[in-house]
C-alpha cells in the first residue's frame, strides 16, 4: 500500500510538471532558424571580418606602385671637430698680411733672402702638423625624400597574392556558412527526434497510468489480484524516469540549437511542426551528376592555395630580375656655434635619380626559397588527392545511411501501423478479460519500438543529408558570386 501510494503521488506530480509550460515560447522553423543563425552566429560573423581584413590588406599591397614619401629632421652637436691637414704653409692662407712683410722687409741682399727662405720653410712645416678645424658646433637639417618603383616584377606578382588571399578569405567565409547550416539542421532535426522520443514516452507514461488507474478500482473492488496490481504499477514506474530522461534530452537538444544559432540560452524558442513532417523528403535522391566535388569548400580552397604558391613561386622567381626605382630628396641644411635660429643661413639641397638594383649573389636565398615553395606546392598536390579520397568516402557515408534510413523507415511505418493495431486490439480484449496485462505491455512495448525506430529511421536520413549537401557545398553560391 506505501508503494502504491508513493508511486501514485510521484505521477500526480508528473502531471503538475507537465502542465507548467512557459507561455513565451516563440515557435521557429527550420529556415527561421538559418536567418537567426547566419546574422548571430560568432564563426560568421568572425569569417566576415577576416574577409574585411583580407580586403584591406590587399589595398594596402596596392600602396608599393604609388611614391613612398618621407620628411625627416636632425640636429647634431659636434664634440670634437674634424682636423684638416695640408702639406704646404696655411699661414699663408690664415694670414696673408705678415708674410707680405716679411716679403718687404728681405728685399735688401742675398743673404738676408736665404734666411727668410729658411724660416719660411719652417713655419710651412709647424701649420702643417697643426692643422685646421673644419665645421661648426651646431648642425640642422630638414627635408623629405620620395621614391616609387617604376620597374619591379616582384612588386606585381605581390599583388596578385594579395588577391588571392581575398579570394580565399571569402572561401573561408563560405566554409564557416556551410558548417553552420549543416549544424543548425542536425541540432533542429535532434530537437525534432527528441520530441517525438518524448511523445512516445509520454504516450507510454499516459497509458501505464490509464491501466494502473484501471486496475486498482477493480483491485479495490476485489476484481483483480494483488500480482496484476504489482504489475501495473512496475510498469507506471518504469514509464516515469524514461519520461523525464525524454523530457531532459528535449531541453538539451534545444540548448545545443540555441549555441549554434548564436542567440541567448535563455532565450526561449522551439521547433514548429514535428519530425514526420518530413518524412516526404525521404524519397530524394541523388544522380552521379549531382555528386561531384566542384563546389566542395575544402577542395576549393586547396586550389586557392595552389594559385597562391604559384605565385609565390613565380615572386620568388622575379626576385632574380633587376629593378628600377625614381627618387627624389629636398633638403635644407645650415650650420652655426649658437642657438640664434633667426640668423641661420639655411642653404638648400636636393637631387633627383634613377637607382638600377641588379640582384647579383644572396648565398643561394633566393634559390632555396624557389625550391622550397615548389616542394610546398607537391605537398598540396598530396594533401588534394587524400582530402578528396576523404569527401568521397564521406558521400558514401551519407548515401549508404539515407539509403538504410529509407528502408528502415519503410519496415518501421509497416510495423507502426500493424503495432497500433495490436496494442488497439490488446486494450480491447483486456478490457473484458480476453487477454493479460501482460499481453497488453508487450503490445505497448512493441508500439513504442516501432515508434521510435520510425522517428529514428527520419532522423538518420536527415542528418546525413545534411552533411551530404555540406559536403556539396551547393549553398551560398550566389552569395559569393556577389562578393567577390
Amino acid at each position: 500500500m506505501i508503494a502504491l501510494v508513493s508511486i501514485m503521488a510521484i505521477a500526480a506530480a508528473v502531471d503538475t510538471t507537465q502542465i507548467q509550460q512557459p507561455q513565451d515560447t516563440i515557435e521557429i522553423t527550420l529556415e527561421q532558424a538559418l536567418q537567426i543563425a547566419l546574422s548571430e552566429n560568432i564563426a560568421v560573423k568572425v569569417a566576415d571580418k577576416e574577409i574585411e581584413r583580407a580586403q584591406y590588406a590587399k589595398k594596402g599591397s596596392y600602396a608599393a606602385l604609388f611614391p613612398k614619401v618621407d620628411g625627416s629632421a636632425s640636429f647634431q652637436r659636434t664634440i670634437e671637430k674634424q682636423v684638416m691637414y695640408m702639406d704646404f704653409d696655411m699661414s699663408s692662407i690664415m694670414g696673408g698680411a705678415s708674410g707680405g712683410s716679411g716679403g718687404s722687409g728681405g728685399s735688401g741682399g742675398s743673404g738676408s733672402g736665404s734666411g727668410s727662405g729658411s724660416g719660411s720653410s719652417s713655419s710651412a712645416s709647424s701649420s702643417s702638423k697643426k692643422g685646421i678645424e673644419v665645421g661648426r658646433w651646431n648642425s640642422f637639417s630638414a627635408g623629405f625624400s620620395a621614391s616609387m618603383p617604376l620597374i619591379n616584377f616582384q612588386v606585381w606578382e605581390s599583388l596578385k597574392l594579395s588577391g588571392n588571399e581575398v579570394e580565399l578569405a571569402v572561401e573561408k567565409a563560405r566554409s564557416s556558412r556551410l558548417d553552420m547550416v549543416t549544424q543548425v539542421k542536425q541540432a533542429y532535426y535532434q530537437v525534432l527526434f527528441a520530441k517525438e522520443a518524448a511523445k512516445v514516452y509520454k504516450e507510454v507514461y499516459d497509458n501505464a497510468l490509464a491501466n494502473c488507474e484501471k486496475i486498482k478500482m477493480r483491485h479495490d473492488a476485489q476484481k483483480a489480484s494483488d500480482l496484476e496490481l504489482a504489475r501495473a504499477l512496475t510498469t507506471l514506474a518504469n514509464a516515469i524516469p524514461n519520461m523525464y530522461d525524454s523530457e531532459n534530452a528535449v531541453s538539451l537538444a534545444l540548448w545545443q540549437l540555441k549555441a549554434v544559432m548564436g542567440v541567448d540560452l535563455d532565450l526561449q524558442i522551439d521547433t514548429k511542426g514535428e519530425l514526420h513532417d518530413y518524412s516526404e523528403e525521404m524519397t530524394v535522391l541523388y544522380g552521379e551528376n549531382e555528386l561531384n566535388l566542384d563546389n566542395n569548400s575544402a577542395m576549393r580552397q586547396l586550389e586557392l592555395q595552389a594559385a597562391q604558391l604559384a605565385s609565390s613561386v613565380k615572386a620568388s622567381k622575379y626576385a632574380n630580375l633587376p629593378s628600377l626605382a625614381l627618387g627624389f630628396t629636398y633638403q635644407y641644411s645650415a650650420m652655426a656655434n649658437d642657438f640664434d635660429f633667426s640668423n641661420y643661413n639655411w642653404t638648400p639641397y636636393s637631387f633627383v635619380g634613377l637607382t638600377l638594383s641588379i640582384p647579383i649573389f644572396a648565398g643561394g636565398q633566393r634559390y632555396h626559397s624557389i625550391k622550397a615553395a615548389q616542394v610546398q606546392a607537391e605537398e598540396l598536390d598530396i594533401q588534394k588527392l587524400e582530402t578528396e579520397r576523404r569527401l568521397r568516402i564521406s558521400i558514401r557515408q551519407s548515401l549508404n545511411t539515407m539509403e538504410t534510413a529509407m528502408r528502415s523507415f519503410d519496415a518501421a511505418d509497416a510495423a507502426l501501423e500493424a503495432s497500433r493495431k495490436s496494442y488497439d486490439i490488446t486494450l480491447a480484449s483486456y478490457e473484458i478479460g480476453g487477454s493479460t496485462l501482460t499481453d497488453l505491455n508487450d503490445a505497448q512495448l512493441a508500439l513504442t519500438q516501432a515508434q521510435l525506430t520510425a522517428g529514428q529511421s527520419i532522423f538518420n536520413y536527415l542528418t546525413a543529408k545534411a552533411a551530404l549537401e555540406g559536403t556539396l557545398g551547393n549553398d551560398f553560391l550566389e552569395e559569393e558570386n556577389q562578393t567577390k
